[in-house]
């Protein structure tokens, strides 16, 4: 693999958009992939929405071991040929071990680091009148449809 610097992928803090991660665990025994998931991420990546940062997937073993699979030691890569170039490897040892703490014994995690792209001009406009971030979150779906329902009940 060659070594990509924050140079080479333009990671600069005056032209970065914000960054999300998550972390999707598959209980022991049921995971069934359909490639689904990696034609869909494929295309917001094609289509300039997102710039993946870095993608690994993790097993915690039932005795508690820890092994990881970089996306880009994956020989066939189908539709996520896309995103290869674009990895920085921005996750370090020890976030994958946080991660696998929260994991089951004998699961498997997908833990996906994503430049918002499509935000990049605006996180570029509003740095250069001064403003900062200072609070940041994501509200999960479930909740939103929770208190949506909920409205008009009290």
């Amino acid at each position: 693999m060659s070594e990509q610097t924050s140079e080479e992928l333009d990671l600069t803090e005056e032209e970065l958009g914000p960054i999300d991660y998550i972390v999707v665990e598959f209980p022991a025994g049921e995971s069934r992939l359909t490639g689904e998931a990696a034609a869909e991420l494929a295309s917001l990546v094609s289509a300039e929405m997102i710039r993946v940062l870095d993608l690994v997937i993790v097993h915690k073993g039932e005795d508690g071991s820890l092994e990881v699979d970089e996306f880009e030691d994956f020989e066939d890569l189908g539709p996520l040929g896309v995103i290869e170039a674009s990895l920085a490897d921005v996750l370090a040892e020890a976030d994958l071990i946080d991660i696998s703490a929260a994991m089951e014994p004998g699961s498997s995690a997908a833990v996906l680091v994503w430049e918002n792209s499509w935000a990049a001009p605006f996180a570029v406009a509003l740095r250069k009148n001064g403003a900062q971030l200072i609070a940041s979150g994501r509200i999960p779906t479930q909740a939103l449809i929770a208190s949506m329902s909920s409205e008009g009940e009290n």
